[in-house]
């Protein structure tokens, strides 16, 4: 579904992503995981347009999409929720969903879009004239979530879910990423919870210091010995 191929992000002088090569396939959940810094969430913006390559290609559906506008990308089915969420805090609820769904034309679709979301997360139709920002944090984040579903994406981009969240938030948070795919989304999810990110994905790639340092299944890194002392907590046995 999407390929990236010697992708090269950079900040000035300042090469946050050095060459990767990712793929996602048809259906996949992929986790990206790796330190603070490592330019996971860079990889993130790139891929939806938010920040534009210095080098490398992107293609989606076989179709690069390398310089195209982040409005355009979405039309072409990618949707991107954003580390810390990011949600219009004093747009109402109902309002941020609309946001989402600016690339779609179709009112029939854009009401199946609100039925599906309101499906997910029935809290947001009782709120739907609350503030954003008047919403618990778990709460901006399954609004995040809603609002890119908005736009009907094929690939949805998840950056950090559950950061700054309780622990019962952030099971609930992964339950509905869960139910979200299992309709037929494909996933990318970068996720400090690198635990939960390895159990709920089916492929993973570690990425340090703008490269990829390793890939493969993810029951294979959650037994790598390196995987297990940087990002699980785990000494080797």
């Amino acid at each position: 579904m999407l390929v990236a191929e010697q992708l090269r992000v950079a900040y000035g002088p300042i090469e946050a992503v050095k060459g990767i090569d990712l793929e996602i396939r048809a259906g996949e959940i992929v986790a990206l995981i790796g330190a603070n810094g490592a330019g996971k969430s860079t990889t993130l913006m790139t891929i939806s347009g938010a920040t534009p390559a210095s080098g490398g290609r992107i293609s989606f559906q076989g179709q690069a999409i390398n310089g195209l506008a982040a409005s355009d990308i979405v039309r072409r089915g990618i949707a991107h929720v954003p580390e810390g969420r990011r949600i219009f805090r004093r747009f109402t609820v109902l309002e941020n969903l609309h946001a989402g769904a600016l690339a779609q034309r179709d009112r029939g679709e854009i009401a199946a879009s609100f039925d599906q979301v309101f499906g997910y997360f029935p809290f947001l139709r009782e709120r739907r004239r609350q503030l954003g920002g008047t919403l618990s944090g778990g709460e901006q984040q399954m609004l995040a979530i809603g609002r890119a579903l908005m736009a009907r994406p094929t690939l949805l981009l998840l950056d950090e879910p559950s950061l700054g969240l309780a622990p019962l938030m952030v099971e609930r948070i992964f339950e509905m990423i869960r139910a979200i795919h299992r309709a037929g989304t494909t996933m990318l999810l970068v996720e400090q919870n690198a635990k939960a990110a390895l159990a709920l994905a089916g492929r993973a790639y570690v990425m340090e210091t703008g490269r990829i340092a390793l890939r493969g299944p993810s029951a294979a890194l959650r037994e790598d010995p390196q995987v297990r002392a940087a990002y699980l907590g785990e000494a080797a046995t």
